[in-house]
């Protein structure tokens, strides 16, 4: 991605200006107006040279003594992310998992509308689920164009995922955000995506087996001294 000067926003920086945003929101909901890059790099649980540098992408330094509009900077990195656009995006997968991204509020105020559900199984098709009716796989391309979804979910198993996913490149949809416990193909310009939530879960295993391995050892080391 790129800011307004077009210079390229690195990964880790990209991933950060996502966390100012939220607690910017935070900010405007409690009718904060200004705030200094040290309360704000609180916030975001970085510190302040590191926001100061994340901000440099959108050519923002704040104002020094002063600090950062609050509006003005949530709406630059909410343009530098995308946000201020349209963005329609299709739940392909309407089980559990699906059901409860369909249900997510918090999509709306972040700018993502939800225009389609889309499964396979006929027990699941034709019901609702808020005020969207599934729809059938077989008419995915069909339902794409009506609803003029521009971004997909897919929360299907892995065995259908692939197919699924040619199917959404194929129909046009570039960005593609996957659950589906798979590596995926996909064109250079297509965005995609990926949430593995056991490997997340098995990452946090292994950071909680070391920190428990730590107090054993201080315990150990602590008995021996004795």
């Amino acid at each position: 991605m790129s800011a307004d000067g077009g210079r390229r926003i690195p990964p880790a920086s990209l991933t950060r200006l996502t966390i100012y945003l939220r607690a910017l929101n935070s900010l405007l909901a409690e009718g904060i107006e200004r705030v200094s890059s040290e309360v704000l790099a609180d916030a975001a649980g970085v510190n302040s040279p590191i926001l100061r540098k994340d901000l440099s992408y959108l050519g923002s330094y704040g104002t020094r003594g002063v600090g950062y509009d609050v509006q003005y900077l949530n709406r630059q990195i909410s343009t530098a992310l995308g946000l201020t656009l349209d963005w329609r995006v299709a739940i392909i997968g309407v089980g559990n998992l699906g059901r409860a991204l369909a249900g997510y509020s918090g999509f709306a105020s972040r700018g993502f509308e939800i225009v389609a559900l889309v499964d396979a199984d006929r027990m699941v098709v034709g019901s609702e689920v808020g005020w969207l009716r599934v729809s059938a796989v077989d008419d995915l391309e069909t339902v794409l164009e009506r609803t003029r979804a521009n971004m997909a979910v897919l929360a299907v198993p892995a065995p259908v995922a692939q197919q699924l996913c040619d199917r959404l490149v194929a129909s046009g949809i570039t960005s593609i955000l996957s659950f589906a416990p798979v590596v995926l193909q996909v064109p250079p310009h297509v965005q995609l995506r990926k949430v593995d939530m056991s490997t997340e879960l098995q990452i946090l295993a292994y950071h909680a087996q070391r920190a428990q391995d730590a107090v054993i050892e201080s315990i150990t080391d602590a008995r021996s001294a004795q």
